[in-house]
């Protein structure tokens, strides 16, 4: 039994009645111009699947709860306290129902693969559980069963800012220092072992949080060619600390010290100068914007025209999971460098000419290297990472091409995606997870047993 594509879009373009045939969660054969054949489900439009650069699966269970002011000015800071105070509630086994929830969403919206940015790592006052890598056990499991691909990365968190020599009492469960983050990741690596595709990756949560010396030993706690990922730049305060303390910028100062490369992702770098920008793109390494939680927490825009106008490589991530919607994640990076610089179209590439195509292709690219799997994309011997829209919806009708891609990014309704599969397997038909009512009973019971504590 085959798959048959009515139009999908391969790595050299858009084709017409595409057939595919599925063995051990790869593409085996793929045949362009084909009639489907007898048992052969059939679809409409074909997407390779997206990956999701970063996330924190925990945060879900806040969404929509920190929607009003506070009684001094409201800030990225003062949400971070009510983050906060969740964090250090949620149980090992509250963590999976509310990562399985998340991750049910990702797959409805068309992320495939992600990047779990995982730093709840122990009890609220900081003592560890008898497997260090209990809760990043739970994190896996949570995958493991909605079915979503993983790279999962281990933060290390030291202190509370540069400053500091230590984490503040709320930060207690965040902590590691480089030997315990060895034994953690190490305790990780074996549960991850067991799941098809997945990757362990490493992070450092900050520059503020985590010393040079210190991250350069904890790195090697992971494989030489893993991928690294660090949130830098996010906030302003950030900027001007970072410059206190070294004299330099949070980017500066990370590629004057460090060797990065194409291996690394920094996590918003929302406020860089020009000099930065130049450099980031010059280094390979992969930027991982997060439009929806960037605007939900008034972090600022970063200047993806100036990235991409000297080549530089992009990734989109539902981080706070306040929304999880892939293409809106895609619509929101394009709208706000349009409010920016007041003109339309501004991330065209003029290669495309479609800017819905040159989203989706730069997004899937560089979150693929981010994640440390490969952009195969609907080829031979590619992940059968798949996403499939309904070519019948009312927004897409009469449209082909990248057109399809363009009304998918920017008119694109909940309804639109039909049917996902990763790793060869059907995980959301119909446009609903196949899990989603059980999932969402056991998300249900530990939202409730949060907000009573």
């Amino acid at each position: 039994m085959g798959i048959h594509f009515k139009t999908a879009l391969l790595p050299d373009g858009w084709k017409n009645d595409v057939r595919l045939e599925l063995d051990g969660g790869r593409i085996s054969t793929l045949s362009e111009g084909a009639a489907p054949s007898p048992g052969d489900e059939r679809f409409e439009v074909g997407l390779p699947g997206m990956p999701n650069l970063h996330s924190h699966s925990f945060q879900r269970a806040m969404a929509g709860l920190a929607e009003y002011p506070g009684k001094g000015p409201d800030s990225f800071w003062t949400w971070r306290d009510l983050m906060y105070r969740l964090a250090n509630k949620v149980t090992p086994d509250e963590l999976e129902a509310i990562a399985a929830q998340a991750f049910v969403e990702m797959l409805e919206a068309g992320f495939t693969h992600v990047g779990e940015f995982h730093y709840l790592h122990h009890d609220a006052g900081g003592r560890h559980f008898g497997d260090l890598a209990e809760m990043s056990n739970r994190i896996i499991a949570a995958a493991e069963r909605t079915g979503i691909g993983l790279t999962l990365l281990p933060v290390l968190y030291m202190r509370s800012g540069f400053d500091a020599l230590d984490v503040r009492d709320d930060q207690r469960r965040f902590f590691n220092d480089p030997d315990s983050y060895a034994r953690l990741t190490e305790a990780a690596r074996t549960h991850l072992s067991q799941v098809p595709g997945a990757v362990l990756g490493f992070a450092a949560h900050s520059l503020r949080a985590v010393p040079e010396d210190a991250l350069r030993q904890a790195r090697g706690a992971v494989d030489a060619e893993a991928p690294i990922h660090i949130h830098i730049a996010e906030q302003t305060a950030e900027v001007n600390d970072c410059i206190a303390a070294t004299g330099q910028r949070p980017v500066e100062r990370l590629l004057s010290e460090f060797e990065v490369d194409s291996r690394w992702c920094l996590v918003h770098a929302t406020h860089v100068d020009r000099s930065e920008v130049d450099a980031i793109a010059a280094s390979r390494a992969c930027v991982g914007l997060c439009p929806i939680t960037e605007a939900n927490l008034g972090d600022g825009i970063f200047p993806a025209r100036q990235f991409a106008e000297v080549g530089g490589r992009y990734g989109v991530g539902s981080d706070s999971n306040v929304r999880i919607d892939m293409s809106e994640e895609l619509r929101l990076l394009e709208y706000g460098q349009r409010l920016q610089l007041q003109a339309r179209n501004v991330l065209s590439s003029s290669d495309s000419g479609s800017t819905g195509r040159t989203l989706y292709s730069a997004a899937f690219q560089g979150g693929s290297a981010a994640l440390g799997i490969e952009p195969e994309g609907i080829a031979v011997g590619g992940r059968a990472d798949l996403v499939s829209l309904r070519l019948n919806h009312l927004d897409l009708d009469g449209r082909q091409g990248d057109a399809l891609l363009d009304s998918f990014v920017f008119a694109n309704k909940a309804d639109m995606i039909d049917t996902v599969w990763r790793n060869g397997r059907k995980r959301v038909a119909d446009g609903r997870h196949v899990s989603r009512a059980e999932v969402g009973s056991g998300y249900r019971g530990a939202l409730a047993s949060l907000l009573e504590r």
